[in-house]
């Protein structure tokens, strides 16, 4: 029993060291995932270091780091997060962007081919949503994009 003593003892003298490491190794983690998460760790693992810096055990030292990590995951993050999302662009992009873009069919369009001109200016092979054929010259609306085929649906203005 007496070795057991010894070695908590020596953990919460050296506890300090455990902190340090730990708080380094989140930092390295936020720098690869950028999500704030093990940022607000290593903050809670500096409140751990303070505690034990102001004499608390190594138990304590730990439920404090924990609580105020908890603490700052669940209130810190969450406005850091929006203002960092604040300033992205709200503009559709890439396959987003065609989603109910609008357009005329420039070969009839089937279940299995066709041809459509969107008003991006943009020519897509094309297929009809149900299966229904649409004529030439009839005004089309982007449904969906399957790898290179946009999948339309007749518009009806």
């Amino acid at each position: 029993m007496d070795g057991l003593a010894t070695f908590l003892a020596d953990i919460g003298q050296w506890a300090w060291i455990a902190w340090l490491v730990l708080i380094a190794l989140f930092l390295v983690i936020e720098m690869l995932t950028l999500d704030f998460t093990f940022l607000m760790l290593a903050f809670g693992g500096l409140v751990g270091l303070v505690a034990g810096l102001l004499g608390l055990p190594w138990w304590a030292q730990l439920i404090v780091a924990a609580v105020a990590a908890a603490m700052f995951i669940f209130f810190l993050r969450p406005p850091l997060l929006h203002r960092l999302r604040r300033g992205e662009d709200p503009a559709k992009s890439n396959v987003d962007a065609l989603m109910g873009l609008r357009g005329t069919a420039l070969l009839d369009i089937t279940q299995i081919t066709g041809q459509v001109k969107l008003s991006n200016g943009d020519i897509w092979t094309a297929r009809s949503v149900d299966g229904a054929p649409i004529i030439t010259g009839t005004r089309i609306a982007v449904v969906d994009i399957s790898g290179a085929t946009a999948i339309v649906r007749p518009v009806t203005e």
